[in-house]
């Protein structure tokens, strides 16, 4: 049965480093989550923690409500999937199965059924037979699952279990290991520091930086809205510029920029004039333009309208890379289907941004202007 993990004030420190801080998450029952962000952030220490493998300094876990955080790994009901796979190379595929349910001395008839169902989920039931050397990469993940999954675990973990497969075979896989959860009805735990695996396959996602949880939600919540600039240049391919907010009406906020004056649409509240400020410095913001939302077809009578002057372009066959020149300010902008490969230096370039697509960000000093490094000016990447 899929369980609910809660996790409440987690803290691990390896010496002086907090690789854990004061994590507070709850995953519900049957949910793929994914914990993302970059080497070093503490996902992995947090995924080791739950499987009982780290001892936590402080804080808990729970699973579906009863405290597990100084329980055994081998009493937590989990299955964990690693990215070496760890099959027995002198096991047959069915033998690495079979391997969890001997270990707890089930009858040979049930070991058998077990198998024989874990093998259909991950549709190997036709390699049983074969050694691990005999397999493909992609092969031996659903192996490593399927012995994961046959114990029939309350949770499933999962450490970055396609980063030694190859780019084409990575795609594939993604897709069947989101079935295959599915499938099994189970709560899956999912560690990467790969945006596009996360964004593909998640229910909800954790991006954490530095042992903290920075935002939680869904793939299109945490891409269109991020709460930060580390969250939106983590997660695809954003432009970042420093803005005013010079008026709020509603949900539409009216910003100065180096752009000239643009309008985004969405909760204002934190940006509103009326909250106390002191100093012009508190009306400060960043906005963040993703490249694809820059627009070079006729635009409707709302959008904002900017132009520029492009200099770099990378043809791509569905998109066109485009380095558009807007003043003091360099843009990153993808046209799709593109119909220009290469324009003039000196030519004008009319482009247009909905207001709905303008992401409003806390002012960072740290962050003003990101330099991204294909651009060595203004346009910030993940």
């Amino acid at each position: 049965m899929a369980v609910t993990v809660t996790i409440q004030d987690l803290v691990k420190h390896y010496d002086a480093t907090r690789a854990i801080d004061g994590v507070t998450l709850t995953i519900e029952p049957g949910e793929l989550f994914f914990l993302l962000g970059p080497s070093g952030c503490g996902k992995t220490t947090l995924l080791r923690a739950i499987a009982g493998f780290v001892t936590p300094d402080s804080g808990s876990l729970r699973f579906d409500g009863t405290d597990i955080t100084t329980l055994p790994p081998h009493k937590r009901d989990t299955g964990m999937v690693f990215q070496s796979y760890a099959l027995w190379p002198h096991k047959t595929v069915a033998e690495n199965i079979a391997f969890g349910l001997e270990m707890r001395h089930l009858a040979k008839r049930d070991i058998r059924k077990r198998v024989g169902a874990a093998l259909e989920i991950v549709q190997m039931a036709h390699r049983a037979t074969h050694r691990p050397n005999q397999l493909s990469g992609g092969q031996q993940q659903r192996a490593a699952l399927a012995r994961a999954l046959v114990v029939q675990p309350r949770c499933l973990l999962l450490d970055e279990p396609l980063s030694n497969l190859d780019a084409k075979l990575r795609l594939d896989m993604r897709t069947e290991i989101r079935r295959i959860c599915k499938e099994a009805g189970i709560t899956s735990i999912y560690v990467t520091h790969d945006q596009k695996e996360a964004l593909s396959i998640a229910d909800r996602m954790a991006i954490m930086q530095e042992g903290k949880i920075m935002q939680v939600g869904a793939p299109l919540d945490v891409y269109r809205r991020p709460n930060s600039a580390f969250t939106a240049t983590f997660i695809g391919e954003i432009n970042l510029v420093d803005a005013t907010v010079t008026g709020v009406d509603g949900d539409t906020v009216t910003l100065d920029t180096p752009l000239g004056i643009l309008t985004a649409v969405q909760d204002a509240s934190r940006h509103s004039k009326d909250e106390g400020r002191k100093t012009k410095d508190d009306l400060k913001v960043q906005i963040g333009i993703r490249p694809e939302v820059i627009r070079f077809d006729a635009p409707p009578p709302n959008a904002n309208r900017i132009s520029g002057t492009p200099s770099d372009t990378v043809y791509l066959g569905e998109v066109a890379q485009h380095r558009l020149h807007c003043g003091a300010v360099t843009l990153k902008a993808f046209e799709v289907n593109p119909r220009r490969l290469h324009a003039a230096a000196s030519e004008t370039l009319s482009a247009w941004i909905d207001p709905a697509d303008i992401i409003l960000l806390p002012y960072s000093k740290a962050n003003s202007n990101s330099v991204d490094q294909d651009f060595a000016q203004q346009s910030c990447r993940a």
